[in-house]
């Protein structure tokens, strides 16, 4: 199955070339870049579970080189810098609770609740952290780590697991490759999450 990648276009800015790597500049970037689910949910497809049963799942929290619409890039252990010209339409950690949400949904008979909806039935919650988001300089590769805890409806027991995708990067270090490989790292992680949770 072909995985898609949007780029929506920013109105008020002309497209432009991309050139360069990796740079630490303040320009608005030619246009913003965002995950695209490799499955949604069917419309029109009506699901009813009871208050326990039900699967909330949290905004991720995340390091502080992810708190960024950027792209971090790891140079090596001690340094990051950011992709040039890359930015994304909201923080990282919103778009993959999202994107992992939307496949559950897509990929299991839960019903899916955002944590918004979770005050009136939450049942079990996926919450966790968004450990890596970005590109591993050393192997040209991007880089998607998810340290996930489910907690049972009640908070009576507690399950870790962490995830980890990597994906090489075509061509050079820039918006549009580094983007592209991030969908599909990104989609490979909240697969291998719904396959785990099941149901």
């Amino acid at each position: 199955m072909m995985r898609r990648f949007r780029a929506p276009l920013i109105a008020a800015v002309a497209a432009a070339t991309l050139s360069g790597c990796i740079g630490l500049g303040g320009k608005t970037p030619p246009f913003l870049l965002t995950l695209d689910p490799e499955a949604e949910p069917q419309a029109g497809a009506a699901r009813t579970a009871a208050e326990a049963a039900t699967l909330t799942i949290l905004i991720p929290t995340a390091p502080q080189k992810l708190r960024t619409t950027r792209i971090p890039v790891q140079q090596d252990d001690a340094s990051v810098t950011y992709v040039k010209d890359a930015q994304w339409v909201e923080a990282p950690s919103r778009l993959f609770q999202r994107l992992v949400s939307e496949t559950v949904a897509a990929r299991t008979s839960r019903v899916v609740l955002d944590e918004g909806q979770y005050l009136t039935a939450p049942g079990e919650q996926l919450a966790g952290q968004l450990m890596e988001f970005g590109v591993d300089a050393r192997s040209n590769e991007v880089v998607v780590a998810y340290q996930a805890m489910l907690v049972a409806a009640g908070g009576k027991t507690v399950t870790q697991r962490r995830f980890e995708a990597r994906e090489p990067i075509s061509g050079k270090v820039e918006a549009k490759a580094v983007g592209e490989a991030l969908t599909r790292a990104a989609n490979k992680v909240a697969v291998d999450v719904a396959g785990w949770l099941g149901g």
